[in-house]
């Protein structure tokens, strides 16, 4: 169980690193400084193409952290195996990062593949009560 939940811990902060990413570079920058007191315009205002991908990839992120987290506790609650749920995790985890890297590396069809992946891993988590 404990390492399910930091699993979970690890999903909800891909986020993070995309957000980092987005904003990578520019705290120090004479120009195009990064502006905490309006970060949403800042990033708007953004004209290179691997922040604003970074920033797209950052909310999408966070799009699917429900899904993940729903199925995982529907899975737990219903006593679905702990090692078919992590391993679930840990496959959702890497696509996850996966999609990261071809999001910001603007990599569509590979990235389009990895969601897709992540998805289907996501249904499979969910049902994973049913196994056995």
């Amino acid at each position: 169980m404990l390492l399910t939940a930091v699993l979970l811990l690890i999903a909800s902060q891909l986020p993070m690193v995309a957000s980092g990413i987005a904003k990578a570079g520019s705290f120090r920058a004479a120009e195009n400084r990064y502006d905490n007191h309006e970060p949403r315009l800042w990033l708007e205002r953004q004209t290179d193409p691997r922040r604003r991908r970074a920033n797209a990839a950052q909310a999408n992120s966070f799009e699917a952290l429900p899904f993940l987290f729903a199925a995982t506790l529907f899975a737990l609650i219903l006593h679905a195996p702990t090692g078919l749920i992590d391993g679930l995790l840990i496959a959702w985890l890497v696509l996850r990062a996966v999609y990261l890297w071809c999001y910001i590396t603007d990599r569509p069809t590979m990235r389009s593949l990895a969601w897709t992946l992540a998805l289907v891993v996501n249904m499979v988590l969910l049902f994973a009560p049913l196994h056995g």
